[in-house]
């Protein structure tokens, strides 16, 4: 099916950059269209407590508050599918996007498909997700408080997440399967001169032990394939993210790592018209509220950018025939 119809405001991407945008289109009535993917959501929806989100004085649960945002901009006049986008034209105005055989037309696209956490490939891990494995030290280190925790990666986010959770848990213990770094000099320097931290290096996580609850690991040694287990209440995965930007890689700039790129100060991609935001951009900070922040970002760029493009309509209607 291909629809006519042309819409102000197509938003892919159902998380709090997605529908922050959809709210702040709905209230300037540009009647945004979300396709928010079969996974609407985001990361928030492997996330159990959040409690550093402004406005939720108890906490909240991550599904909740999802559920909470989509409410609001659905209230405002927000429409969804419930689908995943297969393809995307940005070759030309208006621009297509098609979900299997239906085509959407937008004069303005905003894109909040978000990043997905690299996981261990575990049965177990996904088993206790929100219940002891987390995926961000920044989201969750506060729920263990004088805690033993894992944290399983070799790079800079693994000695970044080791590092911030020592100001909370007892003792961190880095599990790793070589005995060399990816991380920057800097970082791990920094992470072996904590005495909070220990490490475990040629080391792979085989099994995430507990019942409803994380009390530790199973912890193979690559090298002669011994098995131990360790106690621990929490397991942080810290081996990177994927932006969720295959379908834009062939139109839209983006940088080694594959997070788009957009323009200092601004939503906007190398595509007049198209805007990305939240953490299919952002590969520093990846919080629920900056990706809020962003959306909103995008929303208003995207109000301007069609502001400025009924004012050159108007213009070009005024202008004297000759």
């Amino acid at each position: 099916m291909s629809t006519t119809d042309v819409r102000n405001v197509i938003i892919i991407g159902g998380g709090p950059a997605g529908y922050t945008a959809a709210l702040y289109a709905a209230r300037a009535n540009l009647e945004p269209l979300v396709i928010e993917g079969f996974n609407w959501g985001g990361q928030l929806m492997i996330t159990s407590d959040v409690e550093n989100y402004p406005g939720y004085s108890d906490g909240v649960m991550g599904p909740e508050m999802m559920q909470d945002f989509r409410r609001q901009a659905e209230r405002f006049g927000t429409g969804f599918i419930t689908d995943d986008v297969t393809k995307v034209d940005f070759s030309e105005r208006p621009f297509r996007v098609t979900v299997d055989s239906d085509e959407y037309l937008a004069h303005t696209v905003i894109v909040a498909t978000g990043a997905t956490a690299r996981q261990l490939g575990l049965d177990s891990e996904q088993r206790l997700q929100g219940r002891g494995v987390s995926y961000c030290a920044t989201c969750d280190a506060a729920f263990f408080p004088d805690k033993h925790v894992v944290v399983v990666g070799g790079g800079d986010s693994a000695m970044e997440e080791a590092t911030f959770l020592t100001r909370f848990a007892a003792k961190v213990t880095i599990v790793h399967r070589r005995d060399e770094f990816r991380a920057s000099q800097i970082m791990l320097d920094r992470a072996r001169a904590n005495d909070k931290i220990d490490w475990v290096t040629n080391a792979l996580v085989d099994e995430v032990l507990g019942d409803g609850r994380v009390t530790g690991v199973r912890l193979r040694d690559v090298n002669t394939n011994e098995r131990w287990e360790l106690a621990a209440d929490g397991v942080f995965a810290a081996i990177g993210h994927d932006p969720n930007t295959k379908l834009f890689l062939d139109q839209l700039d983006h940088d080694e790592a594959g997070y788009l790129v957009t323009q200092p100060g601004s939503t906007e991609t190398n595509v007049a018209g198209v805007f990305a935001v939240g953490d299919v951009q952002d590969h520093v900070y990846r919080q629920a509220v900056t990706a809020a922040g962003s959306g909103c970002m995008g929303a208003l760029d995207a109000e301007r950018f069609l502001a400025a493009q009924e004012g050159h309509l108007m213009a070009a209607e005024a202008a004297p025939r000759v």
